[in-house]
């Protein structure tokens, strides 16, 4: 799961996944992101919206994830 943060490629998003992990000595719990370039075959996303995506193959240098479907639209 992750949001949409850039469709201006043709086929792909940029989607940004956020974990909650525990600080290893502090035990605060800090947000930690990752952006993921994703396949979206149909440019269905727009930017915000709430998306499920899983990994796959190797599509380009940098893009190894699919979009599975769109959770919430943005409106």
């Amino acid at each position: 799961m992750g949001r949409v943060v850039s469709n201006r490629m043709d086929k792909t998003i940029t989607v940004l996944v956020e974990r909650r992990v525990r600080h290893p000595l502090y035990g605060k719990y800090m947000t930690r992101t990752t952006k993921l370039m994703v396949h979206d075959g149909e440019n269905a996303c727009s930017i915000g919206d709430t998306v499920r995506i899983m990994e796959t193959r190797p599509l380009s240098k940098k893009k190894n994830w699919r979009l599975v479907e769109i959770v919430e639209k943005v409106k």
